[in-house]
């Protein structure tokens, strides 16, 4: 199972990549196992506000449809544009091409509750 140590992980099967005050988010290679051939990705707009815990994206795949949640409050800063005609990334690299938004968040806190790879993998063992 591949994840990546300088990750951080949600319980909802999210990865963020922290850069300053700007998070990647995604979600992981379990998660997309899981979730099977992705073949859309409903984003949202640059720009958007939204709050901890709140649906950020949805991501319909051959067998199910499944949220992504975000683990900080901002606003959105860029969405991978990419996914629009090429949602597959997601299965291919989940960690890479695969990434679905950037977001501007201001308390750094609120990625106390996340897990870290050795802990995420604990819990999809």
């Amino acid at each position: 199972m591949n994840v990546p140590q300088n990750l951080l992980y949600t319980e909802n099967h999210e990865w963020i990549r922290v850069d300053g005050d700007i998070a990647t988010i995604g979600i992981t290679d379990f998660a997309q196992g899981e979730l099977g051939d992705v073949v859309f990705v409903e984003l949202p707009e640059a720009g958007d506000k939204f709050s901890k815990g709140e649906a950020v994206a949805t991501i319909e795949a051959v067998k199910t449809v499944a949220d992504v949640f975000l683990p900080v409050n901002g606003v959105i800063e860029a969405v991978n544009e990419a996914l629009d005609d090429n949602s597959e990334l997601i299965n291919q690299d989940a960690y890479g091409d695969g990434w679905i938004l950037k977001i501007k968040f201001g308390d750094s806190s609120e990625l106390d509750g996340c897990m870290n790879a050795e802990s995420y993998t604990s819990t999809i063992s």
